[in-house]
């Protein structure tokens, strides 16, 4: 390959994994054409992009972007997109399963790595991982819990005499002679 198509190879990937820090690593064993376009495609349908990269380059360009990268040997897919890394673990998850559905066939696919918010983890890990709905969630919960607390503990003791209150009212009325 010459000086020049390297250099546009490697332009090319600079665009397209700019800003990509969460994505997962695979590496095609037995993989067939007919396998490759059904995996494609769904991972497709879930807005999940797929790109056979050269480890050299995948190593250049990720480290570009601040993410410190080790393919290792072997042809590696890199495999992004959804709308969070929990999203594709699970799509991964599901095609790794789907694709070796027999024990007895040799696998088609290898999980390498998972790369989340550019630090290295496991596909279980990243399964788990929330979404970020889910993490403003749990940061507001966090926030109004005690709060809602707060509020139950001011309020209880007043409603708890208003309650008393209305309570001997009635027994007062119940008791009155009537005329």
């Amino acid at each position: 390959m010459s000086k020049k198509v390297k250099q546009l190879e490697l332009n090319e990937l600079r665009k397209l994994f700019h800003g990509v820090r969460d994505m997962v690593l695979l590496e095609p064993l037995k993989l067939d054409a007919g396998s490759d376009y059904e995996m494609r495609k769904k991972l497709r349908e879930r807005n999940i992009r797929v790109r056979m990269v050269k480890n050299t380059f995948a190593r250049m360009v990720f480290q570009e972007n601040g993410v410190p990268l080790d393919p290792g040997p072997g042809p590696t897919l890199v495999v992004w997109g959804g709308k969070s890394i929990k999203e594709l673990g699970w799509a991964v998850d599901d095609l790794l399963r789907e694709l070796h559905k027999d024990p007895k066939a040799p696998k088609r696919l290898k999980e390498k790595t998972v790369i989340a918010d550019g630090q290295p983890v496991t596909l279980e890990v990243a399964k788990t991982l929330p979404t970020r709905e889910e993490a403003i969630g749990e940061v507001l919960a966090a926030i109004l819990g005690p709060g809602s607390a707060l509020v139950q503990c001011l309020t209880s003791p007043s409603s708890a005499i208003a309650g008393i209150l209305q309570a001997i009212e009635e027994k007062a009325k119940s008791q009155a002679p009537t005329a």
